[in-house]
């Protein structure tokens, strides 16, 4: 009774250590923009030879719908995507340690392998990811330190700033990763990835990513001042009040125009400077997505394939794993040895197969919704259309997690009529007035860009001014919030437009 016990629970600890082995390489496929991916497949083929591409006459070819998904308008509550997804789970975990499963041929994408898209190149194609991993084997790291950092790095907006949370991110490595470290230790490792170049990388705002600059200054009184500028007047340097700046500093004017000089040298967005930005100055892009509006209005879209092959086991190393279930008395044990190795590589293809399979389900349901929610600019391709939207709200609406919503739309691009857009584009903030009317920003800052444009340049408008024109045009928003937007466009205040 206890052997049998012991046993039960034995197989247990490898169902469960499976599965999150699997989990983890869902997630890790996930994340992959498509030249990444079309990469993770050469290798895995290369690594594994129970993997094979298969041709087209031996896949099996899949529904017309899965092949190309049209954004219809219609309810996503009322539709059976989450239970063919519990469905699709609850085969994997019945599957798990099973001997006669066999997979089936996987019809990686329905696109013609000589698909129609947009390639974009930028110049050098090391990918910003790419570029802060290679300096990952300068440090002494332990396994989970490394883990840590590598998952720290895929977590990094295009401007090189980590905006996510500490908390959450540990949460996520629980959950997608089975390691447990507390945000004390996650900290730990995002100052050592604060080392990193260029200066900048990994601040969690833009005042600790130029005090990471300024840290790395050679000592004297530049370095000195620059710190105490940074760290004690940050709210009036991002007002440019340097009038009050010079007087808590007792500063000269040659001074402030030395520290202003100075200031004009360091980076707010070190991402940049690796080539992932929103300029994409150095960024080979590659959509992941073919977004068609036809004249009528009417949207559908594709994933694009790339070069990704289609997928199977590999038919000799079927026949192997099969002999040995049907035939394991008599063999010796180099011959047992040889087909226990087959069907390690068998299990292997098909978890990867599987994993595949699901990342293209995952991208074509993320992309349904995001059309479906932002149906008016796929249509028109005016930005001002563009109505708040929240990973949440796309989370809720496929029934997936906020961060498997976040990881697809995290380096993955979109091929429109109206130009390529990041998929981080479509995602907007809202505002909610009084009334409790919710207005898109991204509508607003359109307005208000407009607004400035637009003003007589000898005679800019105030913020309050600026309050009023909003307001006549249908955005009935606090000065506060006019001021807001307009700094996070990079735009100055009245007295500094003149001219």
């Amino acid at each position: 009774m206890a052997q049998k016990l012991i046993q039960t629970q034995k197989q247990e600890q490898k169902l469960q250590q499976r599965l999150s082995q699997q989990q983890m390489l869902q997630v890790k496929l996930l994340e992959m923009p498509l030249a990444e991916f079309e990469e993770s497949i050469a290798m895995e083929l290369d690594d594994n030879p129970a993997l094979e591409t298969a041709s087209p006459e031996d896949a099996l070819y899949e529904d017309a719908a899965d092949r190309s998904q049209e954004a219809r308008e219609e309810s996503f509550e009322e539709q059976t995507e989450r239970e063919e997804r519990q469905d699709a789970l609850e085969k994997a975990l019945e599957g798990i340690g099973r001997d006669d499963e066999m997979p089936e041929t996987f019809h990686a994408d329905s696109n013609s392998q000589n698909a129609d898209y947009e390639e974009i190149v930028y110049g050098d194609t090391t990918s910003f990811y790419d570029k802060l991993k290679e300096q990952i084997g300068e440090l002494d790291l332990s396994d989970t330190e490394r883990e840590v950092m590598e998952y720290l790095i895929g977590s990094l907006d295009d401007d090189g700033l980590l905006r996510k949370d500490l908390d959450t991110i540990s949460d996520e490595l629980a959950i997608y990763h089975n390691i447990y470290v507390t945000a004390d230790d996650i900290s730990l490792v995002l100052k050592k990835l604060q080392t990193f170049d260029p200066a900048g990388i990994g601040a969690r705002s833009l005042q600790e990513c130029l005090l990471l600059q300024v840290e790395r200054k050679p000592a004297g009184w530049l370095k000195t001042q620059l710190k105490k500028l940074f760290r004690d007047h940050f709210e009036a340097f991002k007002k440019k009040h340097w009038r009050k700046i010079q007087d808590a500093l007792y500063l000269s004017d040659s001074q402030v125009e030395e520290l202003q000089d100075e200031i004009h040298k360091l980076n707010p967005k070190p991402g940049a400077s690796l080539g992932e930005t929103v300029g994409r100055n150095m960024q080979q892009i590659i959509p992941d997505f073919i977004v068609d509006t036809a004249d009528d209005g009417k949207i559908t879209f594709t994933l694009n394939r790339g070069k990704v092959p289609e997928l199977k086991v590999s038919p000799s190393f079927t026949e192997m794993v099969d002999a040995y279930k049907n035939n394991r008395e008599g063999m010796s044990r180099q011959v047992k040895e040889a087909l226990l190795y087959a069907k390690e590589k068998v299990d292997k293809a098909q978890g990867f197969i599987e994993a595949v399979k699901q990342r293209r389900h995952t991208l074509q349901v993320t992309m349904k919704a995001i059309i479906d929610w932002q149906r008016r600019f796929f249509q028109d391709g005016d930005e001002a259309e563009l109505q708040p939207m929240k990973l949440k709200d796309i989370a809720e609406k496929t029934g997936l997690d906020i961060s498997t919503i976040s990881r697809v739309s995290n380096q993955k691009y979109a091929q429109t009529c109206w130009g390529t857009f990041p998929l981080r584009h479509f995602f907007t903030d809202g505002y909610t007035t009084e009334s409790g009317e919710e207005l898109s920003t991204r509508k607003m800052k359109v307005a208000l860009r407009e607004i400035i444009d637009g003003e007589d340049k000898e005679k800019p408008l105030s913020d309050e001014a600026l309050t009023a024109r909003m307001r006549e045009k249908g955005f009935p928003i606090a000065r506060r919030t006019v001021a807001k937007y307009r700094e996070q466009m990079g735009i100055a205040v009245a007295r500094l437009r003149k001219g």
